[in-house]
C-alpha cells in the first residue's frame, strides 16, 4: 500500500455524521433560492443548459479518464479525481458566476437540475469510468461498493434537503426570504469551522502531502474551467453563458465528495486528500477567474439558430 493510502486521518463517527448535517444544511439553504421557474426555464431554452450538464456529467469525467491514464497517478489519487469529476456543482458556482458577470439565472438553473441528475448520475458517472482505468479499476474490485448505496447517500444528503429548501420556498415565501440571509452566513460558519478544525486536526499530514495531490488536481481544475467556456463558445453560447457554464464545469462539490470517502471507502488517504485539496483550491481557482472576468464586461454574442 503507498504511505499516502496508509495516512490516518482524525475523522470519527462523530465527525462524518457532522459533515452530513453540515452538508444538508448547506443544501437548504442553496434550495431556499430556488424555484420551480429555475426549471421551467431550462425547459423554455434548453440549449445552453443541455451544453452545461453536457461538459459536467460527461466531458468532465471523459476528460479525467483521459488526463489520469496520461498521468499514471497512484490509484487512489486517481480514484479520488474520478470521484470529484462525477460529483455535482458546487454551491459556491453561483456566486463565482455572479461576481465573473456571467449568467446567474442559468447557474442557478443548471446548479437545480444538476443536483437532481446526481441521483443517478454520480453513481453511474464513477462507477463507469472508474473501472475504465485498470489501475482503479483494480483498486474498485477490492472495494466492492455497490451503486445502491451510494444512490442511497445522494438522496439523503443532497436532494431531500434540496426539495424541502425549495418546497419552504413554494409554500412559505416569507420564511425563505427571511431564512436566505442567515442560511447562506450559517452555511459559509459552518464549512469553514468544520474544514478548519478537519485540517488543524490532520495539518502535519495536510503538509506532508499536499504536495501529491496539488499539480494533479491544478491541472483538472484547470482544464475543466477551460472545457466549460470553450465547449460553451465552440456551441455558439453567449459569454455570459459561456461563463456559467465554465463554473459550473469546474467548481465541484467536494465535501460531497469527501463524504462518500468515509462512507464507502474507509477514508481511503489518496482520496481523501483529493478531495479535501479540490475543495480549497477550487475556491481559490474560481475567486480569482471570478475577479479577472469582472473587470471584463462580456460581448453579446447571438444565440444559436
Amino acid at each position: 500500500m503507498s504511505p499516502v493510502d496508509q495516512i490516518q486521518l482524525n475523522f470519527n463517527p462523530a465527525s462524518l455524521q457532522a459533515l452530513n448535517l453540515v452538508l444538508a444544511i448547506i443544501m437548504f439553504g442553496v434550495a431556499l433560492d430556488l424555484r420551480v421557474d429555475d426549471f421551467r426555464r431550462v425547459l423554455r431554452a434548453p440549449w445552453a443548459p443541455g451544453i452545461g450538464l453536457l461538459c459536467q456529467f460527461l466531458l468532465m469525467p471523459a476528460f479525467a479518464w483521459l488526463v489520469l491514464l496520461w498521468l499514471e497517478p497512484l490509484p487512489s489519487i486517481a480514484l479520488g479525481i474520478m470521484l470529484v469529476a462525477a460529483c455535482p456543482g458546487g454551491n459556491v458556482s453561483n456566486f463565482f458566476t455572479s461576481l465573473g458577470q456571467g449568467n446567474a439565472a442559468l447557474s442557478v438553473s443548471m446548479s437545480a437540475i444538476s443536483t437532481l441528475f446526481s441521483i443517478v448520475m454520480t453513481p453511474l458517472n464513477f462507477m463507469f469510468w472508474a473501472r475504465l482505468n485498470p489501475a482503479t479499476a483494480e483498486l474498485m474490485r477490492s472495494i466492492e461498493i455497490a451503486p445502491a448505496q451510494i444512490f442511497s447517500t445522494v438522496l439523503t444528503i443532497l436532494i431531500i434537503p434540496t426539495l424541502a429548501g425549495m418546497l419552504t420556498a413554494h409554500f412559505r415565501p416569507a420564511w425563505a426570504r427571511t431564512l436566505i440571509t442567515p442560511m447562506r452566513r450559517l452555511s459559509v460558519v459552518f464549512m469553514l469551522v468544520f474544514m478548519g478544525g478537519a485540517l488543524i486536526s490532520n495539518f502535519d499530514n495536510f503538509l506532508d502531502y499536499v504536495g501529491v495531490a496539488f499539480w494533479i488536481v491544478l491541472v483538472i481544475n484547470a482544464a475543466a474551467l477551460s472545457l466549460g467556456y470553450g465547449v460553451s463558445r465552440l456551441a455558439r453560447l453567449d459569454p455570459r453563458d459561456a461563463r456559467a457554464v465554465a463554473f459550473e464545469t469546474g467548481i465541484q462539490n467536494s465535501s460531497f465528495g469527501l463524504l462518500l470517502v468515509f462512507n464507502f471507502f474507509d477514508g481511503l488517504g489518496g482520496m481523501a486528500l483529493i478531495c479535501a485539496w479540490w475543495g480549497v483550491w477550487h475556491l481559490i481557482s474560481g475567486l480569482s477567474l471570478a475577479l479577472f472576468w469582472s473587470r471584463r464586461v462580456p460581448a453579446l454574442a447571438a444565440a444559436p439558430t
